[in-house]
């Protein structure tokens, strides 16, 4: 019997050929495709990718390696769609290519990084193989207190919880909730992976389990407002967990940071620094939260604020998304996503580049080392640039 693949949106694959725009911004200018960036070669560019997927669903080529490293290359950005001119069909492209990759999952064609990132979440329920013991233990010093009914839940993510850099991002915003009066609890060890990176490498059984857990737990101990440490959880929450019955207030940290900065709960001194910022694809093209993290760093006494030429809607990826952050499928070299964004964030003359996600505070540390950058640029996430203004 013949195999025959199927994805949701297999009808409007064939549209999207050749045209090429989504590889560019606006301006037409410069290349704002990370994969494509990196590797050089249109199959890695969006039309390529629909291009080889409807030879695929058509049975035109096989399912393999090089193809399946095609797929697993793409950061799920969402710049393609932000970029596309078609306004029928352009919601539709990541889907596409999300689908896609869950029909791999099914056929049991994925690359070995991405099936190790799998068993790790699905044993150890955290990429990092950790003990679920030491999810919590971020948080000591900060304050924060295990959830008992306080009006929000933080919760601080895989990469916060275990990763040194978001571990410190995690810290920074947990000591300036509690400083400044908000009702705030964690789950600790009880936290689970929310699953985002689980979905957009196509997991889709994995996903489910771990978000109706999650639903279930939060609904258990009465949450009804969350607010996320990492863009990726925050869009997971507000766009996938809906559909699955978890109907939940969630906001970005900066949201809230923003707002305690406005009623002035948090007073900040002077700190004379120049800083750029690094819009999270999760944050900014997912979600449109564009203004709160600028609203803070433009707040802060003696800042001179520097905006990168690609910024916002435009903002160039740091290569951690769609699952590359763990499997590294994007690579490091000299035209990878997070070293491009290092030599832009250099081009402003900003001595911190402040980003709002522990992936991408991750991301652009690491290619900072990579570029030899380390005695003229810093990676702090907003909340510690925050704890810096209040010390002085």
């Amino acid at each position: 019997m013949t195999y025959v693949r199927t994805i949701e949106h297999a009808d409007i694959v064939h549209r999207c050929f050749r045209c090429g725009y989504c590889k560019f911004p606006s301006d037409y200018v410069d290349f704002n495709c990370p994969s494509y960036k990196a590797f050089g070669w249109d199959t890695y560019s969006p039309g390529g990718r629909m291009w080889l997927i409807r030879a695929w669903l058509n049975d035109e080529i096989k399912s393999s390696p090089h193809f399946a490293e095609i797929l697993y290359s793409c950061v799920a950005c969402d710049n393609c769609k932000t970029q596309c001119v078609f306004p029928k069909f352009k919601d539709f492209i990541p889907d596409i290519f999300q689908e896609a990759k869950a029909e791999l999952v099914n056929e049991g064609r994925i690359p070995p990084e991405v099936r190790d990132y799998f068993k790790a979440i699905a044993v150890n329920g955290n990429p990092y193989k950790l003990p679920q013991s030491e999810r919590g233990k971020w948080a000591e010093g900060t304050g924060l207190q295990p959830y008992v009914n306080q009006e929000y839940l933080f919760y601080a993510g895989c990469v916060g919880s275990y990763d040194e850099v978001g571990q410190k991002m995690a810290r920074s915003v947990g000591k300036l909730l509690v400083d400044a009066g908000v009702s705030v609890g964690i789950l600790g060890s009880e936290e689970a992976c929310d699953g985002s990176e689980v979905k957009i490498l196509g997991e889709m059984g994995l996903f489910t389990k771990l978000a109706q857990e999650n639903i279930e737990q939060f609904k258990g101990k009465g949450v009804k407002k969350i607010i996320t440490l990492d863009p990726h959880a925050l869009n997971a929450f507000k766009k996938d967990y809906p559909k699955l019955g978890g109907k939940f207030k969630v906001f970005h940290y900066t949201e809230i940071l923003a707002g305690l900065i406005k009623n002035k709960k948090i007073i900040l001194s002077a700190y004379p620094m120049k800083i750029t910022y690094h819009d999270p694809c999760y944050l900014g093209r997912h979600n449109q939260i564009y203004g709160p993290p600028r609203e803070i760093l433009k707040a802060i006494p003696g800042v001179e604020f520097l905006e990168m030429h690609r910024n916002s809607l435009n903002a160039f990826c740091c290569g951690g998304g769609g699952g590359n952050f763990f499997t590294d499928i994007l690579g490091t070299g000299e035209d990878s996503a997070g070293r491009v964004r290092i030599r832009e964030a250099m081009e402003t003359g900003a001595r911190i580049i402040a980003v709002a996600c522990p992936t991408c505070a991750k991301m652009l540390s690491d290619a900072v080392k990579a570029e030899g950058l380390e005695d003229k640029l810093e990676i702090l996430g907003i909340a510690e640039i925050m704890e810096r203004a209040r010390t002085k």
